[in-house]
């Protein structure tokens, strides 16, 4: 597995899910304003702000995997370490995981990738840890058998 490959990967899945956010936040937008041009009262005025809620909500979407997105241009490709740091590539007796953000299990190519965030228990328990070293996911002991 090419770490390299990983982040492209991960990069093309979040800017698809900022796409989707934006054009949601400006259709969410759009009809708020629709609702807006009504003079029919209350209810329009209830309508304006569920729209502006929408909005809202898919701005703070769209601003959260932007923040992810940062955090995989930040990653050096060609960095090797020793010890499990965020922007780690591991190859394990359970499968890989890539540190950085959490997007859960990725196919590329023919594998498996469990992407998860630093912060995250399983990602936070492989921190600091070193090729040899177990770990324990999904109820399982694992060891890191490589580090890129």
């Amino acid at each position: 597995m090419d770490k390299t490959l990983v982040i492209n990967h991960l990069k093309t899945l979040l800017n698809d899910r900022m796409q989707v956010a934006w054009t949601a936040m400006e259709a969410a937008q759009e009809s708020a304003n629709e609702q807006g041009k009504s003079s029919m009262g209350d209810k329009y005025e209830t309508s304006r702000s569920m729209g502006q809620l929408d909005r809202n909500m898919h701005a703070r979407q769209f601003e959260q995997t932007r923040q992810e997105r940062l955090i995989l241009e930040r990653i050096n490709v060609n960095e090797v370490t020793q010890r499990v740091a965020v922007g780690s590539l591991l190859d394990t007796t359970g499968g890989w995981f890539f540190i950085a953000v959490s997007l859960g299990a990725v196919k590329i190519e023919d594998e498996t990738v469990l992407a998860v965030s630093s912060s995250s228990p399983v990602g936070a328990s492989l921190l600091g840890k070193q090729t040899g070293s177990k770990f324990d996911f999904m109820n399982k002991q694992h060891e890191i058998r490589a580090i890129w």
